[in-house]
């Protein structure tokens, strides 16, 4: 019983150094293959096409519960050139107003939101919110049909 014991053993300390090894070489590998083949930096050009908000990032809000507005208002945003990073409900569905919200102190963005959206700069406001790592904040309300992005079609 011991040597059947001491070779179940060896056997296992054998797979383990085997695994051990395995994942060494791998880990070399990458490391080599780090250095001999850089990944490139995407490198963003001044601005290709004229955008109105590049570098903007925004989220915008559904505040008066109509299906699918904030979608709408993020594809008329980003054909404009503006990142939209977050898309949602709002707090509540009984926004009178659209408006846009300053989260980061920079109110020329927040103001370049409102105005391809065609919010009236009145309804620019600041709530610094540094934690949400965005710019600006866009609810739509009531008033939806007025936007811009539901005029288009």
């Amino acid at each position: 019983m011991g040597t059947s014991s001491q070779g179940k053993g060896q056997l296992l300390l054998n797979v383990s150094l085997v695994a051990l090894g395995l994942a060494a070489l791998v880990l070399i590998y990458a490391l080599a293959a780090r250095f001999l083949f850089p990944r490139t930096d995407p490198i963003r050009e001044a601005n290709p096409a004229g955008l109105v908000g590049a570098y903007i990032q925004v989220e915008v809000r559904n505040g008066c519960g109509v299906s699918g507005l904030a979608g709408r208002a993020t594809m008329y945003l980003r054909r404009h050139g503006f990142d939209v990073v977050e898309v949602g409900d709002h707090t509540s569905f009984d926004e009178p107003y659209s408006y846009v919200v300053d989260r980061v102190g920079d109110l020329e963005s927040a103001r370049k939101v409102a105005l391809v959206l065609g919010i009236s700069e009145t309804r620019v406001r600041q709530e610094i919110r540094p934690e949400y790592y965005l710019d600006a904040t866009v609810v739509i309300g009531k008033d939806y049909a007025s936007l811009k992005p539901f005029r288009e079609e």
